[in-house]
């Protein structure tokens, strides 16, 4: 039988070009069999359980952290606040009535004085000279004047010679009293009484008629004017209780009055003029910058919440209120403000809580999350402690 021949084999190689597509191929359906052979493993509630984690963790990235305050009630005060330099109760400054050289000077600085005080001696040996001279004058027209009324009597002298005589008398005796008041001029005394502010004599100084050697304030009652606005005059009025603050003397502060109010209203500024009185019990000083405040209506029990729990919106006041942990912006009708603290008329009541840190990122029905929250502490420990309250 013949042989028979046996068929070639191509061994050809497969070009590159067509290997890797059909590797990629290769690859992509093995793992597409894992996925769903995985997918199968994990079965419906495994997806299930996976959305709800997911809900719950971006529900709790939503919730807003912030601090509330519960609406109580309080004391509050309406009233008008402004600042003033404080000023003595009387100033006066002492000058020389005449002049003379200072043989004592009898005060210093810093002396309490009280009104008619010796405080400066002058050298009075002139004046006394002269009111000497003037008296002589005095005795002679006065021994003149008696001879004369008698020979008078006798109508030896006419009545227009004693007429004369007379009038020189009364001259000469009004030269005598003012030369007398010359010789008490050398004795300097304090018009006022109250402290020696400033001094400008020495002893043995020469003093011109009229010059300032002296200042004197009193300082038994310190005043401060405001100049408040015309809205006010209706509601401030004398005997007003008074607050004082000076920035010499932080944290202390002092009670005074309204003690006069000018009833005329400045044109130009719009303003009327306000002088309260304090008690300085040594402590109080003119020139002093001090922050007044005038209470005129007060309310004992007044519905208060912080000011910073307040919207930026002056046209609708409104404050966001927590309700079953979310956002409530509640409109509010406000009353009095008193320092930190505003009273409310309207639109809330007492115990809610109001927000007062964290109100910018909230909107209306916001998740919020009350730091400090007494609840939220009691929550937290249960989560951790797997118990029940």
């Amino acid at each position: 039988m013949p042989a028979t021949t046996p068929t070639p084999v191509d061994s050809t190689p497969v070009p590159s070009a067509v290997r890797t597509p059909l590797v990629h191929a290769l690859t992509a359906a093995v793992l597409l069999g894992c996925l769903a052979i995985a997918g199968c493993k994990g079965g419906p509630d495994a997806q299930a359980k996976g959305k709800d984690g997911d809900k719950k963790e971006e529900k709790a990235q939503e919730a807003v952290p912030v601090e509330v305050v519960a609406v109580a009630n309080r004391p509050v005060a309406a009233s008008y606040s402004g600042t003033a330099p404080l000023e003595a109760r009387g100033e006066s400054q002492v000058v020389a009535k005449t002049s003379g050289v200072a043989l004592q000077v009898m005060a210093e600085v810093g002396q309490q004085v009280r009104a008619g005080q010796v405080l400066v001696r002058l050298d009075s040996d002139r004046a006394a000279l002269q009111a000497a001279q003037s008296a002589a004058q005095v005795r002679k027209l006065e021994a003149n004047y008696n001879r004369s009324l008698q020979l008078s009597r006798q109508q030896l002298v006419s009545a227009n010679d004693l007429d004369q005589l007379k009038f020189d008398l009364e001259n000469a005796r009004a030269v005598n009293r003012l030369a007398n008041l010359e010789v008490s001029y050398a004795n300097v005394v304090a018009p006022i009484s109250g402290v020696i502010a400033d001094r400008s004599i020495k002893p043995g100084n020469f003093v011109q008629l009229n010059s300032p050697i002296f200042r004197i304030v009193d300082t038994s009652r310190i005043e401060a004017t405001l100049n408040v606005p015309e809205r006010e005059l209706a509601t401030i009025k004398p005997g007003l209780p008074v607050q004082l603050m000076v920035d010499a003397l932080p944290g202390k502060p002092f009670q005074g009055t309204v003690d006069r109010v000018a009833p005329v209203v400045d044109s130009g500024s719009g303003t009327f003029r306000v002088i309260c009185a304090f008690d300085s019990a040594a402590l109080l000083q003119p020139g002093m910058f001090g922050r007044i405040r005038i209470d005129y209506d007060q309310r004992a029990n007044a519905l208060v919440i912080p000011r910073n729990a307040l919207l930026d919106d002056e046209s609708d006041p409104a404050v966001y209120v927590v309700r079953g942990n979310k956002a409530a912006r509640v409109s509010v009708k406000l009353g009095y403000f008193d320092g930190e603290w505003v009273e409310v008329r309207g639109g809330l009541k007492q115990g809610d809580r109001v927000v007062t840190a964290g109100k910018v990122a909230l909107r209306e029905g916001t998740d919020v999350q009350v730091i400090g929250d007494p609840a939220a502490k009691q929550v937290a420990t249960v989560a951790k402690t797997g118990n029940k309250p």
